[in-house]
Formats: structure tokens, sequence, C-alpha cells
């Protein structure tokens, strides 16, 4: 990615959690309204001008997934404060907006957003012309890990290595060369007991590419890294982290879909992970 340039594919997302708010049946399963706020009245009224383009078999699945991985990935850090959390790094954060509706349990947590130099100018572009006030436990830095260690750009924010931290790391590794994930993952090993990660990872397709990796790829950010459930657990467990848990289809589809409406579809694939320090 160019680094002129805004992910276009953290700008998709954004579209599909702001979509998720406006197209989708309540209870969503992340309720995100902040997330038609970034994108603006004129962005809002494209989504609903253009319905029939998100509710295509391929777009409501992916809609699905981006809404899930950030809901499972903020219940696992309400659940992670009993660890003595006290901060929370999000990886290739993009367009997430959690820090900006944070709840008031999180409201102790030192909140470090981390993403290309680009995506992040846009991020707080769009922040400022919405007129949404950063709270003051939320800060950003720019790092790209295909030229840095998450460790060393850790190293010149005020983040402290002796805290228990809760980093979270969505679509991103798919974009990532091999060696650049196990950084990744050796630096959040360095961190305390308590620590935790959640990631998400794209799965090998039988058939060579996925409709998300085409879509990807069409955007100019091409898919690098792909894991089997195995392969993945053992690179968690070989960087030093442990209490490896997946989310499968069943799980997720008891926890978030089984109490409402039937309009979006099940996942059917395990690439949601995370694993405790």
């Amino acid at each position: 990615m160019p680094d002129r340039n805004a992910s276009r594919t953290a700008i998709a997302t954004a579209y599909m959690r702001a979509a998720h708010q406006l197209l989708d049946a309540s209870p969503h399963i992340l309720e995100d309204p902040i997330a038609v706020t970034l994108l603006g009245p004129a962005a809002t009224q494209r989504i609903r001008d253009t319905a029939e383009n998100y509710q295509t078999p391929g777009r409501r699945a992916l809609r699905a997934h981006a809404v899930l991985r950030s809901r499972y990935a903020e219940d696992r850090l309400a659940a992670s404060l009993h660890n003595k959390i006290t901060q929370y790094v999000i990886l290739g954060a993009g367009f997430d907006t959690f820090g900006l509706r944070q709840p008031a349990w999180a409201h102790a947590l030192q909140i470090l957003e981390i993403d290309h130099k680009a995506t992040q100018e846009r991020k707080l572009s769009w922040i400022a012309k919405a007129g949404l006030a950063i709270p003051e436990n939320v800060r950003f830095a720019a790092i790209d890990f295909e030229h840095e260690s998450l460790c060393d750009g850790l190293q010149r924010c005020p983040t402290s290595f002796n805290e228990p931290t809760f980093f979270s790391w969505l679509g991103v590794t798919m974009y990532l060369k091999e060696g650049d994930i196990d950084a990744v993952l050796r630096c959040v090993a360095l961190f305390p007991a308590g620590s935790e990660i959640v990631l998400t990872f794209a799965l090998p397709s039988a058939n060579g590419h996925s409709s998300f990796d085409q879509r990807a790829t069409l955007l100019g950010e091409p898919w690098m890294s792909y894991f089997e459930p195995a392969e993945i657990e053992a690179k968690l467990r070989s960087a030093g982290l442990s209490q490896v848990e997946f989310l499968s289809p069943t799980e997720a589809e008891e926890r978030y879909f089984r109490q409402r409406p039937k309009d979006l579809p099940l996942p059917t694939r395990t690439n949601i992970v995370c694993a405790t320090r």
C-alpha cells in the first residue's frame, strides 16, 4: 500500500460497520452508532441509496464477519479486566471506533491505536470533521509492520511493557508476510502474564482464492498469508502464548446470532482466535 494512501480495505470495513447499523435488524451484533457518525451524512445517504449492493450473499457474509470479530474482541477485552489489564492496543486499528464510544468500564484503560500513517491521518481528519472528541485515554501511533517491528514502535510510545496488556489484531495478518506476523506475536509475548491477544487469520481456500481475498486484491491490497487453525495455534504457542481458544461457528451462532433476526449468515469457518500470556 503506498504510504500516501489510506487503506482501501480499512475504509471498506468502515462502510460495512456503518451498513450494519443502517441496514441490518436490531439487536445488532455490534452496536456502533459512531461508525455512522464517523463516515458522515453523505456516506450514510450513499449506503441507503445503494442498499441492494450490501445484500448480496458475499457482502452479507463479509459484513457479518467484520462485526462479529470486533464484538468478540471487545467481549474478550471486558472479560480480561479480571487479569488487571491496564492497556488496550489496537493493531491495524483502521477506522475502529471503540475508543470513541468506550463504555464506562474502559475509562481506566490506556488505549493505543496503531496503523499506517496515511490511514491514521485519514481517520483523524474524519473525527475532526464529524466534531467528535477524542477521549483523554486514547492515543495514536503510526507503525508499518513491514518496515518497523511492533516492539520498536511501542518503545516510541508511552507504553509500559510491565503492565498486562490486551491486543486486538483484526483483519491484518493476511496482509503480512509470515516473518512479520511472528515478530508481532513474539513482542506480545514479552508483556506480563495475563496479557491477551485476539486476532483473525485467513484460511486456505480449497478453490484457490476466496471472495474476500479477491475483493482485497481488486482494492490493491492482496493477501499474503494463510493458515489452518492448527498452524496459527502452533505459532501462538511457539511465541510464548498459551490458553489458545478459537471462536467456533457453533459458539458464534450460540453467543451472537441465535437471539437476533436471521438477516446475516452464520459463520462457517474458524478464523478468530484468542491467546493469553
